[in-house]
């Protein structure tokens, strides 16, 4: 990707693919789905969370892959028409803008009182959009750590961890940056999960109960 040029970006772009971005981030799947699916809602089960694996707590795993699919989406889809209604070849701001800001949207949506998913499908779907081969990069660290540790938490933080190095090493300091953002934003959210990986209580792939 090449370098931004910034003097061709204007506040009302910026600011439009802000918008977009967390209206498209905000949209709820999770929550959405299960309650179309008669299950309730999933914000009163398991974690309270609305992300997929809380919806796979409900025992429809097609369910949980359609929202894991949507979070995931939702975020793309925002990056991409961002950045092709305001960026160009060598303006990718926008694009980068828009996916981060449907992040946000997904974790914080104004809908739900602030209290959304904790980002993993969507920090995903920015990367499917703006550098797609960092997915494969994403997918390589979470099933190497999966392996070896069985938690699925802890493969998902590692992975976010590499994204934001990697892409700097390979000369795309802007997608660092954001990367990097959603990276700290996503170890916060997690913070319970890291509380019971510290303890030894965070349950492992495939364990039950």
């Amino acid at each position: 990707m090449p370098s931004i040029d910034y003097s061709q970006i204007t506040v009302v772009a910026l600011v439009a693919s802000l918008a977009i971005g967390y209206f498209l981030g905000s949209i709820p799947f999770g929550l959405i789905l299960t309650r179309m699916a008669g299950l309730g809602d999933v914000r009163k089960i398991g974690s309270g969370n609305i992300g997929a694996t809380n919806v796979l707590r409900t025992g429809n795993k097609k369910l949980a892959a359609a929202t894991l699919f949507l979070d995931a989406f939702k975020a793309t889809a925002a990056a991409l028409i961002a950045q092709k209604l305001f960026g160009s070849e060598t303006v990718h701001l926008p694009g980068l803008l828009g996916g981060f800001a449907a992040f946000i949207g997904h974790l914080f949506p104004v809908w739900l009182g602030f209290k959304g998913g904790k980002g993993v499908a969507t920090y995903l779907g920015v990367l499917l959009a703006v550098f797609p081969v960092m997915v494969l990069v994403f997918a390589f660290v979470w099933l190497s750590i999966a392996k070896l540790s069985r938690y699925s938490s802890l493969s998902a933080l590692v992975a976010t961890l590499v994204i934001p190095v990697v892409l700097w090493l390979i000369g795309q300091p802007e997608a660092a940056l954001v990367t990097a953002a959603m990276t700290v934003i996503t170890w916060a959210k997690h913070k319970e999960n890291i509380e019971r990986l510290i303890s030894g209580t965070e349950g492992k792939i495939g364990q039950k109960g």
